[in-house]
């Protein structure tokens, strides 16, 4: 009996502890969290918490039970690399763990090493870096593997900084890298690190990350560089289908019921249709063009930030706009879609919650965090956390 209390007991502690946020703009990659109710009003009411951070980073957080895990860099040349964890409950830092990085170092002054945001399959933790440095650790920190791939591809990387983020796909942790020297993109053993497959990319600039896509019985990872887009077998790395069309080299694509909306002409959609390994344009408008900023997708809804701090929101089905709203400023984090409204924080970070209805958008709450905004922010447990190269603040209803 004691045995079945206790077994119910600790059902209910994880039904507490919420959602997850395991990668780069959720766990399907489509910058909606369906579900979640994090408040609509934020202001200093709904601000839980503010934990410093010890190092820059325009990388994401991520949430994995009750931890919230971030990536930074630090020192004279970024070359130590830190992955840190906090109580997503009390924002008390639980444990950090830090590196050299045997990889470039150098970026563009407003970047930093910690770009690619770290992902996670519920067990362990893979951070990755712009010094092309893969860290897997557990999810009390523990060091299970590292790769430096600048020892296998010394040539990889570029003085602005690298910054796309790593997927885990199956078995695999994909990693793309790719710039004017060593371009390539590697699935790895997510136990053991060791390379499954690696193929050669295209020697051009790009910042996009890789996703995934389920077709049929095969789980794929779409690669978008700035010549097209390619699907590769994520157990194998086999080249599945290619579109060859030019796509933007910053906003990521982003995947869901066979399809891929690409960044390319605005916004193009191909759809992939059972059994078939060749992709059909859906649609594609390049009215519904967004900026450096990714797209969010859900049931009823697709939605860029363009360049001028407009909100555009179409149909997905179709591409027919539904409504604009200006927000204001600078996005490079990507939006997040939750609870009927989106989620964005602009570069200068201020924080807007807009009304996301079927006929019109409007802003609803505006929140100045008053520092430099990067990254996108996440969304777990009824709770928004956005991080700075200083600071990771939690927004939750207000207990009072």
């Amino acid at each position: 009996m004691r045995r079945h209390i206790s077994f119910l007991l600790a059902v209910c502690c994880i039904g507490l502890l919420g959602a997850d946020w395991f990668q780069f703009r959720g766990n399907d990659g489509a910058s909606s969290a369906s579900g979640e109710k994090p408040p609509v009003e934020l202001s200093e009411k709904t601000l839980a918490w503010r934990a410093d951070l010890p190092g820059r980073g325009p990388s994401s957080p991520i949430v994995v039970g009750d931890k919230v895990i971030v990536t930074c860099s630090d020192g004279v040349t970024q070359d130590r690399i830190l992955v840190c964890a906090f109580s997503a409950k009390t924002g008390q830092q639980l444990w950090r763990r830090e590196f050299w990085a045997t990889g470039r170092t150098s970026t563009h002054p407003t970047s930093a090493v910690a770009a690619p945001t770290p992902a996670s399959d519920g067990k362990f933790i893979y951070a990755f870096y712009s010094s092309n440095d893969l860290v897997c650790l557990d999810l009390d920190g523990n060091l299970q593997w590292y790769r430096g791939l600048a020892h296998d591809y010394p040539k990889a990387g570029n003085d602005i900084g690298m910054s796309a983020s790593p997927v885990v796909a199956g078995n695999a942790v994909v990693v793309q890298v790719e710039n004017q020297g060593n371009s390539f993109a590697a699935g790895l053993n997510k136990v053991t690190g060791e390379t499954l497959w690696k193929i050669p990319r295209s020697a051009m600039a790009n910042w996009t990350s890789p996703m995934t896509l389920k077709m049929g019985g095969k789980l794929a990872v779409v690669l978008q560089s700035p010549g097209g887009v390619t699907a590769h077998d994520a157990m194998t790395g086999v080249e599945l289908w290619r579109f060859d069309e030019s796509c933007d080299n910053i906003a990521s694509p982003v995947t869901g019921k066979g399809r891929v909306y690409l960044p390319s002409n605005g916004t193009t959609v191909l759809e992939i249709a059972d059994g078939s390994n060749s992709p059909e344009i859906l649609w594609d408008n390049n009215q519904v063009s967004g900026g450096p900023a990714s797209a969010m997708l859900s049931d009823d809804k697709f939605l860029v930030m363009n360049r001028s701090g407009v909100l555009v929101c179409a149909d997905p089905n179709t591409g027919k706009i539904k409504w604009r709203e200006r927000v204001g400023g600078t996005h490079w984090g990507t939006p997040i879609l939750a609870n009927g409204h989106v989620y964005a924080v602009n570069h200068d970070g201020t924080a807007a919650v807009v009304a996301a209805g079927d006929d019109e958008g409007k802003v609803v709450s505006k929140f100045a965090l008053e520092e430099t905004i990067q990254s996108s922010p996440a969304i777990a447990g009824d709770a928004l956390f956005v991080r700075s190269d200083k600071h990771l603040w939690k927004f939750a209803q207000a207990t009072d």
